[in-house]
C-alpha cells in the first residue's frame, strides 16, 4: 500500500503547533497500529507553502517544500486578534488561498484548523456547506461568510469533503477521528492514551466563555443587557421588562433582536448558564441551589437548559470543570 500523502500548508503567520500537532499524531498512531499487528503504510508527512520562507506565529522559522499533490491538505490557524485587519491579513494569503483552491479541485481532502476555516472559506469552498471553527471567533467567521452554514457548537465538521474543526486542541480531536476511520477504534483509543489526549469530547460548548466574546448590540440593547445582569435570578417577565424600557414587548423583542441577533430570554439564558458554570466549578452547592441562585426554582427545568447550552449535565460538568484550587 502506498503511503497516504498528508500535507501541511505553512503560511506566514501560522501556528506553529498547529502545523505540527495533527501530524505528530499521526506519527504516534503508526506505532500504536504496529503493537496491534497492522501492516498499513505509514503516513507521508510534508510541510508545504508557495513560498520559501515562512515565519510561523511566535517567529519560528519553518522549513518549508513546494506544494505538491496529497491526498490531505492541512490547513493551521493564525494569530487572529480582536484588531487584526482580517482583510488585509486574508489579501496577504492570497497565494495559500489559491494553492487551496488547486488541490480542493484536484480532489484532496481539505482539513482546516481553528481559524484556518477563514482561509477555506475564502477558498470558496464552504458555501452552503455547514463548517465549524473557533467559538471565540465565531461571531465574526459567520458575518463575514453568510453563506456558510456554521455550527459552533461542534468540534469536527465534515461536508463535501472538506472537514473544519473548532479551536487549537480541536485539531487532535479531528486526528484521532482521522485514525478510527483509517485504523479502527483500538488504535485510535491507544493513541489517545499514549498522548493523554481526550477521546471522548463531542461539543465545544461547554468551554466557551461568553465573557471573552466582543458585546454585541446598541445602546438600548446593552442597557437591557445590565438590567438582566442585575436582576439574575428575578422572574423573566417580557411586558414588565418592556415597561421598564417605555417601550411595547413586540418594540422590546424587535429592538433587542436587531441589535443584539438574539431574544432578550435568550440572553439571560446563557448569562444564567455562565454563572450556573462558576458555581459549579468554585462551590459546593447542590445543582437545586444553584439552580434557585440563578433563577430557577424547578432544577428539571435548569438542568434541561444547562444541557442544551453545554453539552453536558450539570454533574457531568462539576466533575469535568471542578476547581481543586479555589
Amino acid at each position: 500500500m502506498s503511503p497516504l500523502r498528508v500535507g501541511v500548508l505553512a503560511y506566514p503567520g501560522c501556528f506553529a503547533s498547529e502545523v505540527f500537532g495533527v501530524p505528530d499524531l499521526l506519527t504516534m498512531a503508526t506505532h500504536v497500529a504496529s503493537v496491534h499487528g497492522s501492516v498499513r503504510a505509514a503516513h507521508e508527512v510534508s510541510v508545504i507553502s508557495p513560498r520559501r520562507r515562512v515565519v510561523a506565529s511566535g517567529g519560528s522559522v519553518l522549513d518549508v517544500s513546494a506544494v505538491r499533490p496529497v491526498d490531505v491538505l492541512i490547513v493551521p490557524g493564525f494569530e487572529l486578534s480582536p484588531t487584526l485587519d482580517l482583510d488585509a491579513t486574508l489579501a496577504h494569503l492570497g497565494p495559500e488561498v489559491a494553492s487551496i483552491r488547486s488541490q480542493a479541485a484536484s480532489g484532496t481532502a481539505v482539513v482546516s484548523i481553528c481559524v484556518g476555516a477563514f482561509l477555506v472559506a475564502e477558498a470558496g469552498l464552504l458555501a452552503g456547506c455547514e463548517a465549524t471553527t473557533s467559538w471565540l471567533f465565531a461571531d465574526r467567521f459567520a458575518r463575514r461568510y453568510a453563506d456558510v452554514r456554521l455550527r459552533p457548537e461542534s468540534l469536527v465538521v465534515t461536508d463535501r469533503g472538506v472537514t473544519t474543526t473548532a479551536a487549537f486542541s480541536a485539531m487532535y480531536d479531528f486526528a484521532l477521528q482521522f485514525i478510527r476511520e483509517h485504523d479502527g477504534p483500538r488504535v485510535a483509543r491507544g493513541t489517545a492514551r499514549i498522548a493523554l489526549v481526550d477521546d471522548a469530547r463531542s461539543t465545544q460548548a461547554p468551554y466557551v466563555d461568553s465573557r471573552l466574546v466582543p458585546t454585541a448590540g446598541g445602546d438600548f440593547s446593552l442597557g437591557v443587557k445590565r438590567w438582566l445582569d442585575q436582576n439574575l435570578s428575578a422572574r423573566y417577565d417580557l411586558p414588565a421588562l418592556a415597561r421598564k424600557f417605555h417601550v411595547s414587548t413586540r418594540t422590546m423583542l424587535r429592538r433587542f433582536r436587531d441589535e443584539a441577533g438574539e431574544t432578550p430570554l435568550a440572553y439571560l439564558q446563557a448569562v444564567r448558564v455562565r454563572r450556573a458554570r462558576h458555581l459549579l466549578e468554585t462551590t459546593d452547592k447542590t445543582v437545586a441551589g444553584i439552580a434557585a441562585d440563578v433563577g430557577y426554582l424547578d432544577p428539571g427545568a435548569f438542568t434541561g437548559i444547562f444541557t442544551r447550552h453545554t453539552g453536558r449535565r450539570p454533574g457531568e460538568y462539576r466533575a469535568t470543570f471542578r476547581r481543586r484550587d479555589r
